[in-house]
């Protein structure tokens, strides 16, 4: 049975353990080399997550099968210039084996209500290119581009 709830500090080893499989498969995609460098997690992961954990302003979720944690998601709120809140979701990763069976879906709907709960005016998520299987998740949300960012290599 597939299910989402908070993480706790009892889950930080599986949270290391999925952060760093997510930091290998997102890294190996178009766009991942600089995502890594700037966007992703920075190692080591155990700190970030305990203090992401406490954090008023973030949320950490697990997603379960049979109550063994397969996946996971990260958001944090943003107070943009004009006061209004933004959900940020900064990771959501569920383990190949455990895909397609509806775990990125409940973890999703748990930090969406959670951004509701805050207050939040909208969400925002990144999607590296050609990532096909992510963009096509987040679009099931009702997320769409509202920026493009472009990069070169010098």
């Amino acid at each position: 049975m597939e299910g989402a709830r908070r993480a706790t500090t009892a889950d930080l080893t599986e949270l290391q353990r999925l952060a760093a499989e997510a930091a290998t498969e997102y890294g190996e995609l178009k766009g991942g080399t600089v995502w890594r460098r700037r966007e992703a997690r920075p190692e080591p992961y155990g700190p970030t997550f305990e203090a992401d954990l406490t954090a008023a302003d973030a949320a950490v979720v697990v997603g379960t099968i049979d109550d063994v944690v397969v996946g996971y998601a990260a958001a944090r709120i943003e107070v943009l210039r004009d006061g209004t809140r933004l959900g940020r979701i900064s990771e959501l990763f569920v383990e190949h084996p455990a895909r397609g069976v509806a775990v990125g879906e409940v973890m999703m709907d748990l930090v969406l209500g959670w951004c509701r709960e805050q207050g939040c005016s909208g969400v925002d998520a990144l999607v590296l290119p050609g990532h096909r299987e992510g963009k096509n998740f987040f679009e099931r949300f009702g997320l769409t581009a509202r920026a493009i960012v472009v990069h070169r290599e010098l």
